[in-house]
């Protein structure tokens, strides 16, 4: 029985890093010199920076997307029905010179039913832009100047639909990395972005830090008015840009975008708290089946090699060398060292309790609360899309 096993979790890692080996050279980078000089027709670009509670970072978000080298946007900055100044430190930004002709602040001071607030001020903002293009971002998500330029003529040139851009995550801790490290082992497991452009895969993507879409394809798919209750609104755009036949890609773009996603390894399950539950269509039954499978790929490699005997190790050798294959590939495009492979087995188990957590305080409060307002499970699961 332990051979079986093993060789279940061998073949399982070693298909997954062997794909991936072959894959991921396929998606363009196009932080690369070559975008840096490649020519674009300058299309009309609307950013639109939905925030809430952001009084600490938006003025410097806003200023660097106010320094952008791209000759024809305009960013428009949402206040969702902000608790503390961050209104006021979008109004302060607004009224700069660099700011006149470019900036926009909409302040919003009610929620209507059924929508979530984030989904809301990005479809208010919609309905406003003049852009022939929309870029959906964050409010913690810094710019670097040649962002547009360089992500527009990649757009332009592959006649993309809906483009999405790895951000570069800032990690200031071990736990952070060890916790972020094993979400991008994860995601390389099931997720494959090289088959995105794909018309024929099933695989899309969608990242909260950069969602451009073009105009035609946005009003295609609904709008946000579609998602309007979409806890995961950046993966189910991409969802529904897919599923519509459009043309989707995915590019990497180290140092154009950054973003410090969560303080420490709970701060980043804080965040996994609101999303999981989410992940799994809210059904507790999908739940606990998914965090038995998650221990059985994560775990059972550490523990069979340790407890088998013989030649029934090979199986579990193979998943363990597959799995740090994965950890020292991302470690030449991430700051996080081929070593944290060795912590894999403790963030498995904090991933889990991230997983179930999720599940236990949506299901025990009736709902999901972010950034003050509590929406309700009823209307979240009727909003899936």
């Amino acid at each position: 029985m332990s051979w079986i096993t093993g060789g279940v979790l061998g073949t399982a890692w070693f298909s997954r890093v062997v794909d991936a080996g072959m894959g991921m050279p396929k998606v363009a980078d196009v932080a690369k010199p070559e975008w840096a000089a490649a020519n674009a027709s300058f299309p009309r670009v609307s950013v639109i920076v939905p925030a809430r509670d952001e009084e600490g970072t938006i003025a410097d978000v806003l200023r660097g997307l106010l320094a952008l080298d791209y000759p024809n946007y305009e960013v428009l900055a949402v206040d969702d029905r902000s608790t503390d100044k961050t209104g006021e430190r979008m109004d302060e930004v607004a009224a700069t010179a660099s700011a006149v002709g470019r900036l926009k602040i909409l302040h919003i001071a009610e929620l209507p039913e059924r929508w979530l607030g984030k989904t809301h001020g990005m479809w208010t903002a919609g309905q406003q832009a003049t852009g022939d293009w929309l870029l959906f971002t964050d409010a913690d998500v810094f710019f670097r100047p040649d962002t547009l330029r360089r992500t527009l003529a990649y757009a332009e040139s592959e006649r993309a639909d809906h483009l999405v851009v790895f951000p570069t995550l800032v990690m200031k801790s071990p736990g952070e990395r060890m916790m972020i490290a094993f979400f991008q082992t994860l995601f390389a497991f099931g997720h494959r972005p090289w088959k995105v452009s794909d018309p024929k895969a099933k695989d899309h993507m969608g990242v909260g830090a950069f969602n451009l879409i073009r105009r035609q394809a946005y009003e295609k798919v609904g709008t946000y008015q579609a998602l309007r209750m979409e806890v995961l609104d950046d993966m189910k755009l991409g969802k529904v840009v897919k599923n519509a036949g459009l043309a989707q890609r995915v590019v990497f773009g180290e140092g154009l975008l950054s973003i410090h996603w969560a303080k420490g390894a709970f701060g980043v399950i804080n965040n996994f708290t609101k999303n999981f539950f989410a992940v799994m269509s809210f059904q507790w039954w999908r739940t606990v089946a998914t965090a038995v499978a998650l221990l059985f790929l994560n775990l059972g490699p550490f523990v069979g090699v340790w407890f088998a005997s013989g030649w029934s190790r090979a199986g579990y050798l193979v998943a363990l060398l597959s799995m740090f294959a994965i950890y020292a590939g991302m470690s030449l495009r991430t700051k996080i060292a081929p070593y944290y492979f060795l912590l894999h087995p403790v963030s498995t188990l904090l991933f889990n309790y991230a997983l179930l957590r999720s599940m236990v305080v949506t299901l025990r409060d009736g709902g999901v609360t972010w950034r003050g307002t509590k929406y309700p499970l009823e209307e979240l699961r009727k909003g899936l899309v």
